[in-house]
């Protein structure tokens, strides 16, 4: 497992292992993995260079992959970021292209095969975002309350959101 580091840390590895000059850098400047059994969400650059690794959490315990719109669990492939906006109560929201093309395939096999209920709704909606306000503990704790998206802390939110650009690709894994 890679260390996750403090926040004083993220200058320094952003200015050793990127030409990242600006606060906001280009959409394939960088790409975002998420492991969930890990509660890890980690930063690579261009290069593929690993900077920085955030915990994270999510919806539900059981971490495997959205099978329905209200299951609470964090779908898993490669997406997006489709916008980003300051949120009300979450800080930031990176929403996610969430479904794909992919997503509606997975969804209807399983509808097909019995696996979801025939009037089942795929849901969307899903996100990168902070915590409410003065529970970043959830972070530390590993309580997973989303509805589907991916927490991390507030403090870790505002780095990421002034440097991950819209249109940079996000692979969520088990």
């Amino acid at each position: 497992m890679r260390p996750i580091l403090p926040l004083s840390m993220l200058v320094v590895l952003f200015t050793i292992n990127t030409s990242f000059k600006s606060s906001v850098a280009g959409k394939d400047d960088f790409h975002i993995v998420i492991e969930k059994h890990k509660y890890e969400m980690r930063i690579y650059d261009s290069e593929d260079n690993w900077l920085i690794t955030y915990p994270v959490v999510f919806g539900n315990k059981d971490l495997s992959d959205k099978m329905m719109e209200g299951d609470r669990k964090t779908p898993e492939g490669v997406f997006h970021i489709a916008s980003k906006r300051p949120h009300e109560k979450w800080n930031h929201f990176l929403a996610l292209d969430y479904p794909t093309q992919d997503d509606y395939a997975k969804f209807n096999q399983r509808k097909a095969q019995g696996i979801i209920p025939a009037d089942a709704k795929i849901g969307g909606s899903i996100g990168i975002h902070g915590t409410w306000p003065h529970e970043d503990f959830a972070i530390d704790q590993f309580q997973n309350w989303t509805l589907g998206c991916i927490s991390t802390k507030n403090e870790y939110m505002e780095e990421i959101f002034t440097r991950i650009a819209v249109g940079t690709k996000v692979v969520i894994k088990n």
